[in-house]
């Protein structure tokens, strides 16, 4: 059966306008990467996953991580951690900053993180992640879900014995990457467990890799029975992606790319500030011009560039008519309104 990915759902009593999610992602989900988002189309957007130890210590980058925009919502800020209790509290902090949803990350498979106890391993552990479950859904208001893989090990199928357990301790929803931690983001994702896991519970599963088209997101909601498509890797310096799995047809002229490359460049020096964007910057540059948009040497010659400024200038004379779309693209971009925290130091909010 044909699935309608423009047909509204909901998150307990969230109501998220399309079926396509645009995935936390650590060092790529900052703000103006889930505005774009929003704009192409992804009915929900998160944020990369925020460390509840950085919360508790007011470290100011990770605080940074909770600047919510009006135009986000809907919008999930995911948190990571072992302890229920500092799970709990971090909640309370991601919902005064504006997030709709609270969701937690049982699925990182980094070493950094899962030495600690938090993200895959606690697949391992399944009744203590269902502790710190409890204790999130008790502490907020706001529904919670959870993002999973399906297991530390390959061939495992821990998420169909952890899953329920979950939804039985206040999960609202999860959201299954059915590759191993082992894998990474080697081989393919397994989808027959996301259908499995859709049979076990009676909340909204997110079903997470490999969508990279529409026809490939209409066929795993198909075969699956999930209520959405999580994208991730397909967006990151191509939102047209995005637009490609909501039924646009049309790829995009190098004007536009390039547009759309300045607008994110702007906005993420507006957030960032221009020292830490400068760096953070470098990865899209040959996300947005690869895909045999732009020649090679091109891409190589942009990224090498000292100076925002600089690549600026060089972008703008290669596409002179992306200056136009450029203008256009600001002058529709809604003003940023904030949620200040007391807590936050106020320098997250200029730029630092």
């Amino acid at each position: 059966m044909a699935v309608d990915l423009a047909e509204r759902w909901f998150i307990g009593d969230v109501e998220i306008p399309s079926r396509l999610v645009l995935a936390p992602m650590a060092g790529v989900s900052v703000q103006a990467f889930r505005r774009q988002g929003r704009r192409f189309g992804a009915g929900l957007v998160c944020s990369e996953m925020v460390s509840v130890a950085g919360i508790q210590h007011r470290n100011e980058r990770t605080l940074g991580y909770l600047r919510v925009g009006a135009d986000e919502h809907p919008l999930a800020i995911q948190i990571f951690g072992s302890e229920p209790a500092a799970m709990a509290e971090a909640a309370r902090m991601v919902v005064a900053a504006g997030a709709d949803i609270v969701d937690m990350n049982f699925g990182c498979p980094v070493r950094k993180v899962t030495k600690t106890g938090a993200g895959a391993s606690l697949l391992d552990d399944p009744d203590h992640a269902a502790r710190i479950v409890d204790a999130v859904a008790s502490a907020v208001d706001v529904p919670v879900t959870v993002k999973m893989r399906r297991g530390t090990e390959n061939g495992s199928r821990a998420c169909l014995a952890v899953g329920p357990m979950l939804v039985r301790a206040g999960a609202a929803a999860l959201t299954l990457h059915p590759r191993s931690a082992k894998q990474m983001y080697t081989g393919t994702a397994d989808h027959s467990l996301t259908a499995e896991l859709v049979s076990l519970v009676d909340v909204p599963v997110i079903a997470s890799g490999d969508v990279t088209s529409r026809a490939r997101a209409r066929a795993i909601l198909a075969t699956t029975g999930a209520a959405a498509v999580m994208v991730g890797r397909a967006a990151q310096g191509n939102p047209w992606a995005l637009a490609e799995i909501m039924g646009a047809v049309e790829e995009p002229s190098r004007e536009e790319v390039v547009a759309e490359l300045l607008l994110f460049m702007r906005e993420t020096v507006r957030e960032l500030g221009e020292q830490r964007a400068t760096s953070f910057l470098k990865k899209f540059y040959g996300w947005y011009l690869g895909r045999g948009r732009f020649p090679r040497p091109f891409k190589q010659a942009i990224v090498v560039l000292p100076t925002l400024a600089e690549v600026e200038t060089r972008l703008l004379a290669a596409t002179p008519g992306a200056a136009e779309l450029l203008e256009r693209l600001e002058a529709d971009l809604p003003d940023v309104e904030e949620i200040l925290l007391d807590s936050m130091p106020i320098s997250i909010y200029g730029g630092g």
